[in-house]
């Protein structure tokens, strides 16, 4: 079987101008479709990381393959229809909620499913909205789940999630998850969120990538990860948090 996404021996810098690494040595591989958790404290480059996937950033270092294909050979446009990326803070593009919606579909010349986006708008508690409201006057919470809309909107074989649930109140927070949990289920998608949040971690994830030490230091069941990490590294930050055993 192909692997959905390889990533063999990344390595960012730290600036451009410098050959110290923010990270280095980065390999993992998704077999199949997964929901990974990307974990670790501040500054390792969690982020980072998901940028290079998406393309939004360049590594110093490495490749990534998408169905063995690298991503140098493939067409940009192509690539970010794939995997998609779900910025923190959430950029909305100028006009109403419909155009913001709309706008993904209409660059990558894919017809725009208006039911499709109307029964995600129902599920991401945005059905209340008045699809013609100036996006620029949505909440924190609403852009947030505006833009990961928009991603759907493709139907993306990987979504890179940065922290997409941190503005959100519980019940927001709670409807996203279902919605992302229910496209991995049923159409396959693969998640790979970063998030600070470790009980959300256990209960979306069924893998987790550990970075810590300028690289990616563990992979593996997320279970495991939390019961029994297989480094020092892991252990502290699992007893930081005040999760697992």
């Amino acid at each position: 079987m192909i692997p959905i996404l390889q990533l063999e021996n990344i390595k960012k810098n730290r600036r451009a101008e410098e050959s110290t690494p923010l990270f280095a040595g980065v390999n993992a591989e998704v077999a199949e479709p997964d929901s990974i958790a990307l974990l670790g404290v501040s500054g390792q480059g969690k982020s980072t990381l998901l940028r290079i996937m998406s393309l939004l950033d360049a590594p110093d270092g490495g490749e990534i393959r998408l169905h063995n294909k690298p991503q140098a050979e493939m067409d940009p446009r192509i690539w970010r229809m794939n995997v998609c990326y779900v910025a923190q803070q959430a950029v909305m593009l100028p006009g109403t909620i419909d155009d913001n919606i709309k706008t993904a579909s209409l660059l990558h010349g894919k017809p725009f499913d208006r039911e499709h986006a109307e029964r995600l708008r129902e599920r991401l508690g945005l059905g209340g909205l008045d699809p013609a409201k100036k996006a620029s006057e949505l909440s924190g919470g609403e852009k947030q789940r505006v833009s990961l809309l928009r991603s759907l909107m493709l139907r993306p074989q990987v979504l890179l999630l940065d922290e997409v649930t941190a503005s959100l109140d519980q019940a927001s927070k709670q409807k996203v998850e279902d919605v992302l949990l229910e496209r991995h289920r049923e159409e396959g998608t693969t998640l790979i969120w970063v998030t600070h949040d470790l009980e959300q971690a256990l209960q979306v994830s069924r893998t987790v990538w550990f970075m810590a030490e300028g690289t990616l230091l563990e992979k593996g069941g997320t279970e495991s990860f939390f019961q029994h990490p297989a480094t020092d590294a892991g252990l502290k930050y699992i007893r930081a948090s005040g999760s697992g055993e």
